[in-house]
């Protein structure tokens, strides 16, 4: 129970912040801005639903780091999970598991900065999908 917690800690803070956001008086203000208010608590919803579902994932995640880093710790196998929030907690989880927890200090390091991050996660992707279809003999 502990360990779900934990690793859904920032779901918890989004559903948090949106319950803080719905109860807001912006309605003495203006109703655009009881509008404005209601969607972003719906984002804010969303988002944390979304974190929340992804516990299935995490969870097997979790088992590949441990068996990857059971002998030694392959730095290599982090560098996905250092670059959001959730991920360097369940880096810092494995870790902990591991006995290993003061090699995070390590892994922090391949942390990229937000700008840097954000310009590589906003190029354009060309995806092709091939399908492979028999041609027919003539």
């Amino acid at each position: 129970m502990l360990r779900f917690l934990y690793l859904n800690l920032y779901s918890f803070l989004l559903f948090l912040t949106g319950v803080l956001a719905v109860f807001l008086p912006l309605y003495k203000i203006n109703i655009w801005a009881l509008i404005i208010q209601g969607i972003i608590a719906l984002c804010l919803f969303i988002s944390a639903v979304k974190l929340l579902a992804a516990w299935d994932d995490k969870k097997r995640k979790i088992a590949v780091l441990l068996g990857k880093n059971s002998n030694e710790i392959q730095p290599e196998t982090f560098c996905v999970f250092m670059q959001a929030p959730c991920g360097r907690l369940v880096a810092r989880f494995v870790l902990s598991e591991l006995g290993k927890s003061h090699e995070y200090k390590e892994l922090i390091k391949m942390k990229k900065p937000f700008l840097e991050a954000a310009k590589e996660n906003c190029l354009p992707v060309k995806t092709v999908i091939y399908i492979n279809k028999e041609v027919p003999q003539r």
